[in-house]
């Protein structure tokens, strides 16, 4: 894995002052960068401060790195060897009919350590204070899931699926 540049401190530090939060937060986690180093590949992160899909690709591109997505299967995404992983959160607004924007606000990105399909690692930035910000898959759907459901997404109904798997290639 690699070392992470960045402390609890630094990351609420740059969450106050410009808007730092889970999808800038996960790629600097799983490339080993520091928040200024992946600051000036953000784009229009700042004025929106949030991370679709299509900023996280122009992202990852910026920082010159080879990636490629899941395809999807019946069965659902898999958490990738390395990567990225882009949580939806359900609730009223993956309702049918409702327009696929609105389900955008209640999105969250992890970094995924995945090698071990016995032992999956995600890293999330709302476990920094744990000093790594890695935990167990088990402890992330336990413990992390809940939280962010009731503290974020009160309306939420408690299920999730991965909209976006991720690999970062050269790993």
């Amino acid at each position: 894995m690699k070392e992470l540049k960045f402390t609890l401190a630094d990351a609420e530090k740059a969450s106050e002052e410009w808007g730092f939060n889970c999808g800038p937060s996960a790629v600097a986690s799983i490339l080993g960068l520091s928040i200024e180093e992946v600051r000036p590949h953000l784009g229009d992160f700042e004025l929106k401060r949030y991370t679709n899909p299509t900023l996280m690709w122009s992202i990852l591109r910026s920082l010159g790195q080879h990636w490629c997505m899941q395809e999807k299967t019946p069965g659902g995404l898999q958490w990738p060897n390395w990567g990225l992983a882009r949580i939806q959160w359900e609730g009223p607004w993956t309702a049918e009919g409702v327009p696929m924007a609105a389900r955008y606000r209640h999105t969250h990105w992890v970094g995924v350590n995945g090698r071990d399909r016995f032992d999956i690692g995600i890293w999330d930035i709302n476990c920094l204070n744990n000093g790594s910000g890695w935990v167990s898959l088990e402890v992330w759907r336990m413990i992390v899931v809940p939280w962010i459901v009731k503290e974020c997404h009160p309306r939420a109904d408690g299920k999730w699926h991965i909209t976006h798997a991720v690999e970062i290639r050269g790993e």
